[in-house]
């Protein structure tokens, strides 16, 4: 479960960088619900802002500038200490994409890549400690890393955030998935998990690992249905997974990876 006391080392914030931002912030407001609301001023050839649903904050949009880089959501993990955490990452073997930079009075962030490729970030709050809706129909209800090395994923995420994990048999023989929580939580705050796969099976990244959003649905048919009818399209499902809920591995129309989940009720 996400909640929105964001201990260190939980998810606390995502962002999505697209290249057409009215087209992608259509997609998500037909097909989860979100409100744009477009930054007001920032600097020449930006362009962005923040999705809501019901009024709170969810995630935010802005234009996808960086030279090569493929249209993708970013997750952010909460931290006490921004540059503690990147000398951390630099230690355990990964690379600082972003240094540590203040965002006025709202906090201060960086951005990483783990030592196989796959792209995070933390988030030092400030004024502003993450989004406002988690854990509900239409907001970040978990994260996944797709890997080709899960165990050495393991060790540097928890070198570098504090988790700890405990594994599960997938069914069928599908491999093992390691179900993450942060340092010193309770096994109901778990937020997210390590899925090994393939290298060939990682084609959005050329075998890259990353991390995706999954998002809470009300009916994970239905959405599938509003994905695919606007541009969209699907990896995976949807299906049902013991214990989890039904759910589907999306595209958007610009190819960013979330996954939509109608939760199995406890």
């Amino acid at each position: 479960m996400i909640t929105t006391d964001y201990v260190p080392g939980s998810p606390c914030w995502l962002d999505l960088g697209t290249p057409d931002v009215p087209a992608t912030a259509a997609f998500y407001g037909t097909v989860l619900g979100w409100e744009y609301e477009a930054m007001e001023g920032g600097g020449e050839g930006m362009e962005g802002g923040m999705f809501r649903k019901d009024g709170k904050i969810v995630a935010g949009l802005g234009k996808l500038t960086e030279q090569g880089a493929r249209p993708a959501w970013m997750i952010y993990y909460s931290v006490a200490d921004a540059d503690a955490t990147t000398q951390a990452v630099t230690k355990a073997g990964g690379t600082v994409r972003v240094p540590p930079m203040d965002l006025d009075e709202w906090g201060r962030m960086a951005q990483y890549s783990d030592p196989l490729g796959g792209q995070f970030a933390v988030w030092q709050p400030g004024t502003s400690k993450g989004v406002e809706l988690v854990d509900a129909p239409g907001a970040l209800s978990w994260t996944e890393l797709y890997t080709t090395d899960a165990e050495g994923a393991k060790k540097f995420y928890g070198d570098v955030l504090g988790w700890w994990y405990s594994d599960m048999e997938l069914p069928g023989g599908a491999g093992t998935y390691a179900l993450i929580t942060p340092a010193g939580q309770p096994e109901d705050r778990m937020h997210g998990g390590v899925m090994g796969m393939a290298g060939e099976d990682l084609t959005l990244t050329g075998g890259k690992p990353y991390w995706h959003p999954v998002f809470n649905v009300d009916d994970c048919d239905e959405a599938v249905a509003r994905i695919t009818a606007n541009g969209g399209s699907t990896q995976m499902g949807p299906q049902d997974v013991e214990g989890v809920g039904r759910l589907a591995v999306c595209l958007d129309p610009s190819n960013a990876d979330f996954v939509v989940l109608k939760p199995t009720q406890s």
